[in-house]
């Protein structure tokens, strides 16, 4: 018991912590936002390298012969492909799109205005690239409407003239659906930011669909309370976007996924009509509940314009732990351990392992091993939040004895203050722009039975050998793994001895080859590997029904091959 009350001063008085704001330029330092984290850095960032690399640059066109004289070929309607990322990712554009014309170009300048209206080259640029850089379309028009009837003229018009359409909200998707494959009109939310209502008896906000997460953040923070969602890329991320993909991040383990938060939508249909589905009923068991149907499917069915979400009130203690365990099943059983001790306080529970912590203190400038003197196998993050600091803090206390007690952890920090607390997320949310700076990376989403998540890891690591690192982190908490493959250079073999084992490998597991990032351009054929011929079918069936010219976000989420026009 003295050994462990020596070794818990240690924990609760070390000052030996890793450097996030304890810089004094950390308030005017400039914010880098990733789809993954959110970082300040004193010095400029670094250009993003291309996610995928082994097609050169970011990615190769492919065009059959013969191509009409005296037209440029990403201006014409037939023999065009494109390979994204893999050779398995080949699509074709539809011949039955049109392509825009000056009529058109009028058209929408009318509606909108010239403002509303975006042909610049550099900004075009922007939008046509995902923030990975590893998807790029040739889009030469942005749409920014700033209401909903709005978009729904916008789509209505598109619709009878069959131009093809893609909602894009902050662009910080990581599978390619928030961009244009080809030359699809954006449809820019952006605009669209304005807070409509928050009530604070009920704890319910209402908003367009443009307003930044964290801007809703800082809102709701001001009010007392909290989003129910929380995201690295909060910082750019918009919420009709985090809804549109169903995003996970941070704060599922405590408040559940957006399926449970959202009350209500209002959605614009590919024909223009606006269905109004904005209630802030927390009951409503009238019919089907139609909003489901638009929560998670990636701006394939309607644009979200308009959400009603229910929010928490905001809880005073906050408690964050960085705990190190000899091997995974310590990880298991102290994941079992923190749901039975300190149930209803536990807001996150996150993993990563030797390999990526390697990666962040290599390549994250100013971060510091917290256990300076060792490297473990495993790390665990723990956040607790609840409304008493004294017993939330008793609770963690006897969690973490009991831990050491029975070997569950061999070490382990608390933080102090919210400095050291930022420092120990910031090592969590660091590992993307970790594996970004050692090199190439292919990147994988999955859900994974808990207690069988490592051994995928653990097979693939014996199967790259010593050509590829393998790198996991994320939410045990929830039994999402973030599995990625660093190399120094992208390399066709390599991909190859990944994919499709890592499908197969989920699938045969009963497993989803998407927890959180969606399906998009990237997984889009690859949905068979979680979801029955059935299940795809009626998908199908409902894309259809809502959208029978398949305007919106078309190539996304589902094989284009179900959607081919003879």
């Amino acid at each position: 018991m003295e050994d462990w009350k020596s070794t818990y001063r240690l924990l609760t008085h070390c000052k030996h912590f890793f450097h996030r704001r304890l810089s004094p330029n950390f308030d005017n330092s400039k914010p880098f936002c990733t789809s993954g984290s959110r970082y300040h850095c004193s010095q400029p960032s670094e250009l993003v390298k291309p996610y995928i690399g082994n097609y050169q640059q970011e990615f190769q066109t492919f065009k059959h012969l013969p191509v009409s004289l005296g037209t440029n070929p990403w201006n014409t309607c037939r023999n065009q492909y494109r390979c994204f990322a893999s050779q398995a990712t080949i699509i074709q554009r539809r011949p039955d799109f049109s392509t825009i014309s000056s009529e058109d170009l009028s058209y929408f300048k009318n509606i909108l205005g010239e403002r509303g209206v975006v042909q610049d080259e550099e900004t075009l640029d922007a939008v046509n690239t995902d923030w990975m850089r590893k998807y790029k379309g040739t889009s030469k028009l942005m749409l920014q409407p700033r209401t909903a009837e709005e978009v729904s003229q916008i789509l209505k018009y598109c619709n009878s003239r069959c131009l093809a359409v893609v909602p894009q909200g902050g662009n910080t998707g990581l599978v390619g659906g928030s961009v244009p494959a080809f030359d699809e009109v954006i449809v820019s939310t952006s605009h669209m930011n304005k807070i409509i209502s928050f009530d604070k008896v009920s704890g319910i906000l209402v908003c367009e669909a443009g307003c930044i997460l964290e801007n809703l953040i800082a809102f709701l923070d001001n009010q007392g309370f909290v989003m129910p969602l929380d995201l690295g890329a909060k910082g750019s991320c918009q919420i009709g976007g985090n809804v549109s993909t169903n995003a996970g991040g941070l704060r599922l383990l405590r408040y559940g996924s957006l399926h449970g938060s959202v009350l209500g939508l209002e959605v614009v249909l590919a024909n223009g009509t606006v269905l109004d589905m904005l209630g802030t009923l927390r009951k409503d068991n009238t019919g089907y509940d139609l909003k489901h149907l638009f929560i998670g499917s990636e701006g394939s069915l309607g644009i979200v314009t308009k959400v009603s979400i229910f929010t928490p009130p905001k809880l005073s203690s906050v408690n964050v732990c960085f705990l190190a365990c000899k091997d995974y099943a310590s990880c298991l059983k102290l994941l079992l351990e923190a749901k039975r001790k300190l149930g209803e306080i536990l807001s996150a529970f996150e993993f990563l392992d030797h390999g990526a912590m390697d990666l962040v203190l290599k390549h994250l400038e100013g971060v510091r091993n917290p256990f300076p003197s060792s490297m473990h196998n495993f790390y665990v993050l723990i956040e607790t939040t609840g409304s008493s600091e004294s017993y939330d803090r008793e609770k963690l206390d006897a969690f973490l004895l009991h831990s050491m007690e029975n070997d569950l952890i061999s070490d382990g920090v608390v933080a102090q203050d919210i400095t050291q607390a930022s420092s120990c997320w910031h090592i969590r949310e660091g590992i993307p722009e970790a594996l970004m700076k050692a090199g190439g990376v292919y990147k994988y989403d999955l859900s994974i039975p808990v207690e069988k998540m490592y051994d995928l890891v653990e097979e693939m690591g014996v199967r790259l050998g010593a050509s590829a690192k393998v790198v996991a982190y994320g939410h045990l908490g929830d039994g999402n793994l973030h599995l990625n493959i660093s190399t120094p250079q992208y390399d066709d073999k390599i991909l190859s001895q990944i994919e499709p084992f890592v499908y197969e490998w989920t699938s045969k597991h009963k497993g989803s080859i998407s927890a959180e990032h969606g399906l998009g351009l990237m997984k889009a054929n690859k949905i068979h590997y979680t979801k029955s011929p059935e299940n795809v079918q009626l998908m199908a069936n409902i894309k259809k029904l809502l959208d029978p010219n398949g305007i919106l976000n078309p190539y996304k989420v589902l094989p284009p091959s179900l959607f081919t026009k003879n």
